[in-house]
């Protein structure tokens, strides 16, 4: 494929991802039309076509021209999907493959969008769950992500050296939005001190895994759903995404200004945090008519 192959030569970003999504969904819709002939028309059916398939998947009978029971399934999929064909044919442009973008790829409406997480006593439970389990990284693997909003492979590919336990950070080389430096709170520094400790000495990972081929574990995901049903809370709703929701929906709860939530998450834009801040309205409700309250006693 000309353009995974000559992205990869330029450095591109997530293009195994890219690479899957147009392989497995954009090639064989899309696939028999050139680029300069793709429409509004192609771009909206594919939607519908995607969304029915999803729809199906998660259980539910629905056909592509029923669109009203569409909402049933999740556009981020399918928008995720759209971006990959929207940066393709903008390449394709800058390469000089074809000599305008045909058609703007609009992306499906996502404003109901879920974010789940977890109490602060559900991660408690958690987390002795997770300490209970025979798998014994799924325990530091959820503590990160409960202390620190990382993403997944985020916290399963650190290495020792990312570590600095005086600065009170982790090195992140290859995160979504590009290289950072996370930070972390002196207790989780104090548990990553004698977790490196307790590890292998000829190991550079904090999650090392000797049959896998990257040299570190790539999936907890049995692990982390063993840990959530002995919790409590429903494993089909609490994923280990929700790691990362319940760390940024607390500190938003918690009252941190958005841009400082912004570099502790890692996030591109204040937009994609701000939606944390509408999930988390009544609780930041609750706690200004407390403050209100305090200001009445003191009068």
């Amino acid at each position: 494929m000309a353009y995974v192959e000559r992205l990869a030569k330029e450095g591109g970003k997530d293009i195994k991802a890219k690479k899957r999504r147009i392989e497995l969904h954009l090639m064989p819709f899309f696939g028999q039309m050139s680029l300069p002939a793709i429409s509004i028309a192609d771009i909206e059916r594919y939607k519908l076509v995607r969304l029915a398939e999803l729809a199906v998947r998660g259980g539910h009978r629905v056909r592509p021209k029923d669109a009203s029971k569409l909402a049933l399934t999740r556009p981020g999929t399918v928008n995720r999907e759209l971006a990959a064909l929207s940066h393709l044919l903008h390449m394709a442009v800058e390469w000089g493959w074809i000599s305008h973008v045909p058609v703007k790829v609009r992306l499906l409406q996502d404003e109901a969008r879920r974010i789940d997480y977890l109490t602060t006593e559900e991660c408690r439970r958690l987390l002795d769950a997770a300490k209970a389990d025979d798998n014994q990284q799924i325990y530091p693997f959820i503590l990160i992500g409960l202390k620190t909003a990382m993403r997944r492979m985020e916290i399963l590919r650190i290495r020792r050296e990312h570590v600095d336990l005086a600065g009170r950070t982790i090195f992140i080389p290859k995160a979504k939005a590009g290289m950072r430096m996370q930070p972390i709170t002196g207790p989780l520094a104090e548990f990553l001190e004698g977790y490196l400790a307790a590890l292998p000495k000829d190991t550079p990972w904090l999650f090392p895994s000797p049959t896998s081929a990257a040299g570190h574990t790539t999936d907890v995901r049995k692990a982390f759903r063993r840990a959530v049903v002995a919790a409590g809370p429903d494993p089909d709703r609490i994923l280990r995404h929700a790691l990362r929701h319940t760390a940024i929906t607390h500190m938003v709860q918690a009252l941190v200004n958005l841009p400082t939530v912004k570099i502790f998450s890692g996030h591109k834009t204040l937009a994609m945090v701000e939606r944390y801040a509408h999930a988390s309205a009544a609780h930041i409700q609750a706690s200004l008519d407390r403050l209100e309250a305090q200001y009445e006693k003191k009068d």
